[in-house]
């Protein structure tokens, strides 16, 4: 809902058709023209190759739209593989000339269709990526991430937050958190927003007090959210990480344990059933699992596995996980050919679900949590506009701190908490 009171403070600006990064146009006026790192077909590669700042116009609005200066905006993995191009490239989703990445964004609302009732201008906020048409029997009594026009902003559309100017549909926003700044906004509701749907979105396992749900990559955005969310719930989360310097951070999240994978010999796809080779896999897994059961208890499994790696350990996953437990998956960064023993699978009948997102009322409640601070956005570092080739560099490199990563767009500095703030410090 629109921020009804909020007011903001009366400046001088002069109308122009194009500003300079951090420079504020008056309020409400929207130039013709934007800076935008955009990636183009003939440059996919390393995002420090396929992105590329460039001046493009600024979006014009349908009905139902909004346009939002973008204060600050999130680092995802789904800007890497749009640099890329791979799994696939965007271009062969949206067509258009020039795609601009980035799908977490905190902003100003600076102009509204004409058929947007809920937000006006002026209003802070962060947005959410999921995007749809609303008009077929999921978006109307079903479940939107099921439809068949659903599709994530800033990856599947060509219109994301590195740019001065993002227009989205009304639906995506949702009120920003006073209390945090602008970079801190920015860089978590991608990320919690797909953990509280994999936690809490696969009727009828979701997770419930008492239970216990192994993390992969706990020290990671979604895997530090995952863990939160555990403890907010009431149930115990097991992180795994691989490298014992997270170690810390990640017990500090709230996870009751804590195991370094770097101990086990069990990653990759499965091998051969009745091999030798099988054999001594299945040795490591054991092996894993009685880890988990030093956290856990002597013969308890976890109820479910926050599965996202893919590759490296879907077998280990769909093994540890107990009988009539879920495996939930939302991404393969260590790869998509995931194998695994089946027996295990049918005999203890056993969940695999896919999971991808979150609609409105699952990134509006976990949004909720983050604004009555109940959960911390795990802000790792910062990086300038200029840098956010070198951003998404580091996280194609897994060389990125645990936690989130933000990128400045028009704050002109870290620790600002209003546009009153972004003004003063402007000069």
């Amino acid at each position: 809902m629109a921020l009804d009171d909020m007011t903001h403070a009366t400046y001088e600006a002069p109308e122009k058709d194009l500003y300079e990064i951090g420079e504020m146009p008056p309020m409400g006026y929207v130039p013709k023209k934007m800076y935008a790192w955009a990636i183009r077909r003939e440059r996919h590669g390393e995002p420090d190759k396929s992105f590329l700042q460039e001046v493009v116009d600024t979006p014009k609005l349908d009905t139902h739209e909004v346009l939002v200066l973008v204060m600050a905006a999130g680092v995802n993995y789904n800007g890497v593989w749009a640099g890329l191009g791979v799994p696939i490239s965007p271009f062969d989703g949206h067509g258009a000339p020039y795609h601009i990445a980035g799908s977490d964004a905190s902003g100003i609302v600076w102009a509204v269709g004409s058929k947007v009732r809920n937000w006006k201008v002026g209003d802070e906020v962060v947005i959410h990526c999921n995007q749809d048409d609303g008009d077929d029997e999921e978006c109307n009594g079903g479940d939107p991430m099921y439809s068949p026009t659903q599709r994530i902003w800033g990856y599947e559309t060509p219109d994301g937050s590195f740019a001065q100017f993002t227009s989205v549909q009304a639906q995506q926003l949702l009120p920003r958190p006073q209390h945090l700044t602008w970079e801190e906004s920015a860089c978590y509701t991608l990320t919690l927003a797909t953990a509280y749907r994999m936690l809490f979105g696969h009727h009828p396992h979701e997770l419930k007090p008492g239970q216990n749900v192994l993390v992969w990559g706990a020290s990671g955005g979604l895997g530090s959210y995952a863990i939160q969310l555990a403890n907010t719930a009431g149930a115990n989360a097991i992180g795994v990480i691989s490298d014992e310097s997270k170690r810390d951070f990640v017990m500090a999240q709230g996870a009751k344990g804590v195991i370094n994978r770097k101990d086990f010999d069990c990653w990759g796809q499965l091998p051969t059933v009745n091999t030798p080779e099988y054999a001594a896999w299945f040795k490591e897994v054991r092996k894993f699992g009685k880890a988990i059961w030093d956290i856990t208890g002597k013969g308890v499994n976890v109820d479910m596995v926050f599965e996202h790696p893919g590759e490296a350990t879907f077998p280990v996953s769909t093994f540890v996980v107990k009988k009539g437990g879920m495996v939930v998956i939302c991404a393969g960064t260590s790869g998509f050919n995931c194998t695994f023993d089946v027996r295990y699978m049918w005999m203890h009948q056993k969940r695999l679900q896919g999971s991808h997102f979150a609609h409105l009322k699952q990134a509006a409640a976990a949004n909720k949590l983050m604004c009555e601070r109940r959960l911390d956005p795990c802000m790792s570092e910062v990086f300038p506009w200029e840098q956010i080739p070198d951003a998404h560099m580091k996280m194609l490199r897994n060389e990125h701190k645990p936690g989130n990563m933000a990128v400045l767009v028009q704050a002109p500095t870290t620790g600002l908490r209003t546009f009153e703030d972004a003004l003063t410090a402007r000069g």
